[in-house]
């Protein structure tokens, strides 16, 4: 339906005059423009009051019979246009105020209280991570599903987002680079503890499974803020679920393992099923005032098991020790932090700047001090990892967990690299199964994520006993010799100073063939098992054949220093069982050469 006139001329004629410009209004009857032929002049009026919407000709023109002039637009359809665009503003509006009402403004009670507590706001922990001008939201406007048992209205702020904000955005996005892009993009998941102690509803559980399932279609890194005390039971309008159980949340986060890299944070109370999507992340991090369990106090008296404060569930001292957890945050500021450098690592290269090189190239010569003159005094392979690696770049996963073994992320001349290292300090270096479980865990993750792994040897082996047995070191251990043989990522080894038995074997991905480069410095040493120990088992009769205990440690410490002669890296490395033996202020080097080049 046309909701314009055409105004046409009425014979050949000229035209001497035009009275009005587009976009003027006019009524009807009203001269627009006047056309002259044969000395008369032919007014040309408005058939209906509107607005001039086009003029087609100009004075002095010529024009034919039923020649377009001019278009007037309906001023009845001016008026509707108006009613629609008064409509849409008051639709506006109030779209803007029910937003508003999800928003930190209009929550000050929820927000003060957080205040207090020294805790931030699920929407000032999700703008530390992006610019959530820019942040998609999905399910902004949900509420619990609690309108049969109160107020409607009240629930919009209440319960904003139903206590979850889910949605994309980009993290970790470089300066100068303004263009949107797909390497930065990430699923966020915030649980938000002011709507209803951060408890997992019926679209609470919706939001979740949607953002997840967007992420495995994207293929978009998860980062989860988990704090929230479990399932909710007060969601009394869902009438047709009754144990819940098909909640697909679990199952859709554990599917996304291995498939994009899933970054979770703890703060406060973290308790049953917010406790269970922490546990199942790929690198987890908590702030010192969290409390991780799989049950909270209400659970775990309602399972006859006595009352329990919330504060001695699952602490952040146990937690941290039994390798719960993975890095420990001083607060949520800090954990978004630490979060967004984690998943730099997965999120490739960056720029490296010449003058950076220069630099570390200088730093290099100072790992030819890190060891001491005597082999068995202990020394700090953090610090040879600090100087082979980008300057301040290395982050550690699990340090009070599992310390014969350090692992963790850090960058070579930008480009990120996971650290495999033994610890002399713990246990002699002796890998026990904690570290052999947290070793393990982290070739995974790397092989998974396609982040080459450099390990750096200084160990007597596994970790032997009757007590170490009872722990299961059999199966558990040997798990190690799993996660190296499905290594498809390149593997450098540098074997610092003892590469003894079966430990040594299962840090080097399996054998001394596995890493793509085999390498040792000077001081590396090489055997079946420890030196001392060697020596004890395989020249126990002659040592016992001495009397005298002096004439005993001698011959010990002489075939002590044999053992030690024939297994040096210059030896071992005459018959092939290692590749290279190199300067260590070449370290870095061969690396760059190794994995980058």
């Amino acid at each position: 339906m046309s909701h314009s006139t055409i105004i046409t001329a009425s014979s050949i004629a000229v035209v001497s005059e035009i009275s009005v410009l587009q976009g003027q209004s006019v009524t009807k009857g009203q001269t627009v423009l006047t056309l002259h032929i044969m000395g008369t002049d032919l007014p040309v009026v408005a058939s209906h009051s509107g607005k001039v919407k086009h003029v087609w000709v100009k004075v002095d023109d010529e024009v034919d019979f039923e020649q377009e002039l001019l278009e007037i637009e309906n001023e009845s359809h001016l008026a509707t246009e108006a009613q629609v665009m008064s409509s849409t503003g008051k639709a506006l509006n109030e779209f803007k105020e029910r937003r508003a009402t999800t928003l930190d403004d209009a929550r000050g009670a929820q927000l003060a209280k957080r205040q207090a507590q020294g805790f931030r706001s699920a929407r000032q922990n999700l703008a530390q991570l992006c610019d959530p001008q820019q942040f998609m939201e999905y399910g902004q406007f949900a509420v619990a599903a609690q309108r049969q048992r109160r107020d409607y209205q009240q629930l919009q702020s209440a319960t904003a987002a139903d206590g979850i904000i889910t949605g994309v955005g980009e993290v970790n996005r470089p300066e100068g680079v303004s263009a949107s892009t797909q390497a930065y993009k990430t699923a966020l998941v915030i649980n938000d503890y002011s709507v209803l102690a951060g408890t997992q509803g019926f679209f609470h559980h919706q939001k979740l499974d949607r953002i997840l399932a967007v992420a495995q279609a994207q293929s978009l890194p998860v980062i989860m803020f988990t704090e929230g005390g479990g399932g909710r039971p007060g969601d009394t309008d869902i009438t047709i679920v009754n144990s819940g159980l098909q909640c697909a949340s679990f199952s859709s986060w554990a599917a996304l393992s291995d498939v994009v890299p899933r970054i979770a944070v703890a703060n406060g109370y973290c308790f049953a099923g917010n406790a269970a999507l922490f546990g199942a992340a790929d690198i987890r991090i908590a702030t010192k005032k969290s409390w991780i369990g799989m049950a909270g106090p209400a659970m775990i008296e309602g399972g006859g098991l006595g009352k329990v404060n919330a504060k001695d569930i699952g602490p952040i001292e146990t937690q941290a020790s039994n390798g719960v957890v993975d890095i420990v945050a001083d607060d949520e500021v800090h954990a978004s932090e630490l979060a967004k450098r984690c998943l730099g690592y997965f999120q490739g290269a960056i720029e490296y700047s010449p003058q950076d090189q220069v630099e570390k190239d200088a730093q290099q010569a100072a790992l030819r001090e890190v060891l001491p003159d005597d082999r068995r005094f202990v020394y700090e392979i953090r610090k040879a990892i600090a100087i082979l690696g980008d300057e301040d770049s290395f982050t550690e996963l699990k340090r009070q967990f599992g310390g014969a073994i350090i692992t963790g992320f850090m960058r070579i001349h930008g480009k990120p690299v996971g650290v495999l290292a033994s610890d002399c300090k713990v246990l002699g270096g002796a890998i026990d199964v904690e570290a052999g479980e947290k070793a393990s865990e982290f070739m995974r993750l790397c092989n998974a994520f396609s982040i080459p792994l450099i390990s750096l040897c200084d160990t007597p082996g596994f970790m032997v006993g009757p007590q170490h047995e009872q722990q299961g070191a059999v199966r558990r251990l040997s798990a190690l010799f799993t996660s190296g043989a499905k290594l498809t990522v390149p593997l450098i080894a540098v074997a610092i100073r003892k590469c003894y038995g079966l430990g040594a074997q299962a840090l080097l991905g399996g054998s001394t063939m596995k890493p793509d480069y085999m390498l040792s410095w000077p001081t590396g040493e090489f055997g079946g098992m420890g030196l001392e120990g060697a020596v004890k088992l395989g020249f126990s009769k002659e040592l016992a054949a001495q009397e005298d205990p002096h004439a005993r440690q001698q011959l010990f410490e002489k075939l002590v220093a044999t053992q030690y002669a024939n297994g040096q890296a210059t030896e071992v490395a005459s018959v092939l069982e290692i590749d290279a033996v190199i300067d260590p202020e070449n370290t870095r080097k061969v690396i760059i050469q190794t994995l980058f080049s």
